[in-house]
């Protein structure tokens, strides 16, 4: 098997361990389907039940028993499980035959990413926004978009535009085996193969899907904004509670100098990091370049920076099973910059924002690839944050997606103990002296062994030895679910 970030996982063994976690999820979570209690009163949200892998195939691969699959190059397949030295799969397509293929050393299928990334995905939008986009005067009748279900975070609506300003929505549903469908007649193995048969076939859908939705201006005149309170300050400049006057909406700014930023590649970078969508990213809304200072425009989460709720009164009361869930989401959000290889470059604690019931949401990724390099540098400036940057990219600028995964590990040590400083009171210098030793930072106080384990793979020398976040976010997810329901203790 080969999965999207197989160098990440150079050992196949590795990557099956991340795929198929011994742990099965049940459909409820304590009897009754309510949340384990916590002392403060924080509820312990249940585990989320996490659909199969999706796979294409590479090669041709022909039945030689009654047991066995035959499949050819491209076909779509949900694998069920392991056996042995084979995986049970079955076809999301045509004939929805399920059977054994090899696991062997040679690739035989790569993972289907199911994030899109097409001009008709809007990501995690409501129902009242896609119609407000749709309606907006530069579309046709046959405008449409894709978006993250409401109510199903796994899922997608499909929102077009008819005749008369009428605007409809269609559920997309995920089978049992991760297909994925509008109408149980027909499924798909990937959303794009799935709006592409309906662009063709709008008949069988009842409403025309001709031309993605328009995108939205991305730039906004700086009067639409009247600032409210400062909520913080970090290396890049300062985060502001602010009021989207013509949007009638709290939103969050992030300020920068203009000075600080490359200029002829800022509104390029910012609008690729606006294509970026899913449920654990901070939504990307609107940036003010003209003038002095720039503003990036996002989504504002009820409770601020993880570091701020972590020193809270609700923060000094979570228990292990909360931060391990915190954890967890963020690992997923990082994985999916991973697939994308964008390198956030200063995950930590600061810049990561929570909302209501333990919802954590990673902030200003790829901030850092359009901030001057003289900004962000060790040797010239104090703005690098050392504390919780790699060694090799520290001392050598060698930002990846390794690096995020040591700066990952950090952040685990300031959630498990609860908000304390990396290496306190030691000098940025001390500190690259000390990691070049080879000491790591201690276990905290009340950190469960199997979760300093995870933060001292995260801190391996070598780069290429440090897990990838599909894996951290796997072990993260099945740790809090065996909490959860009780089968291991921390």
């Amino acid at each position: 098997m080969e999965s999207c970030c197989r160098a990440c996982m150079p050992c196949c063994g590795r990557l099956w361990n991340w795929i198929w976690p011994d742990l099965r999820y049940p459909r409820s979570g304590l009897p009754g389907g309510t949340a384990a209690p916590c002392p403060g009163g924080v509820r312990i949200p249940s585990p989320r039940r996490h659909p199969p892998q999706l796979y294409a195939a590479l090669f041709d691969f022909e039945a030689r028993s009654d047991d066995e699959l035959t499949v050819r190059e491209g076909d779509k397949l949900s694998v069920l499980e392991k056996r042995g030295d084979y995986v049970l799969a079955k076809k999301l397509t045509g004939s929805l035959e399920a059977g054994l293929i090899p696991r062997t050393n040679q690739p035989t299928t790569k993972r289907l990413t199911d994030q899109p990334t097409s001009q008709w995905y809007y990501g995690n939008i409501n129902r009242m926004k896609a119609e407000k986009l749709l309606l907006a005067a530069q579309n046709k009748d046959g405008a449409f978009l894709v978006r993250i279900s409401e109510s199903h975070s796994d899922e997608y609506t499909i929102s077009g535009e008819a005749a008369e300003g009428k605007v409809f929505h269609f559920r997309i549903q995920r089978s049992a085996i991760g297909a994925y469908f509008v109408s149980d007649k027909i499924s798909f193995g990937t959303l794009g193969e799935l709006v592409s048969y309906y662009q063709k076939n709008h008949r069988s859908l009842g409403v025309l899907l001709q031309e993605p939705c328009a995108q939205q201006r991305w730039e906004r005149p700086r009067e639409e904004f009247r600032l409210v309170r400062k909520l913080g300050e970090g290396h890049f400049g300062e985060v502001w509670e602010a009021l989207w006057t013509t949007e009638n909406r709290r939103v969050a700014i992030k300020t920068l100098k203009q000075e600080d930023t490359k200029q002829d590649e800022f509104v390029k970078e910012v609008q690729a990091l606006k294509s970026l969508h899913h449920p654990k990213l901070i939504e990307l809304l609107a940036m003010c370049s003209r003038g002095e200072p720039v503003y990036i425009v996002t989504e504002l989460m009820s409770k601020g920076s993880l570091k701020a709720y972590l020193s809270s009164a609700e923060g000094q009361v979570l228990t292990s099973a909360h931060l391990i869930y915190m954890g967890s989401q963020i690992a997923e959000g990082m994985a999916y910059l991973e697939d994308r290889h964008i390198v956030h470059r200063d995950l930590a604690a600061r810049n990561v924002l929570v909302g209501d019931e333990l919802l954590c949401k990673v902030a200003d990724f790829g901030l850092a690839r359009i901030i001057k390099d003289s900004v962000y540098t060790a040797s010239r400036s104090t703005k690098i944050p050392v504390r919780w940057t790699a060694p090799e990219a520290a001392l050598y600028q060698r930002f990846s997606v390794k690096s995020d995964v040591w700066s990952f590990g950090v952040l685990l040590y300031e959630m498990m103990s609860r908000g304390k400083m990396p290496y306190e009171g030691k000098s940025n210098k001390e500190v690259l002296d000390l990691l070049s030793s080879g000491f790591r930072l201690p276990c905290p106080t009340r950190c469960p062994p199997n979760i300093y384990r995870i933060m001292l793979d995260c801190w391996a020398a070598e780069p290429s030895q440090r897990p990838s976040f599909h894996a951290l976010h796997s072990q993260l997810d099945a740790i809090y679910a065996r909490i959860y329901f009780k089968t291991i203790e921390v």
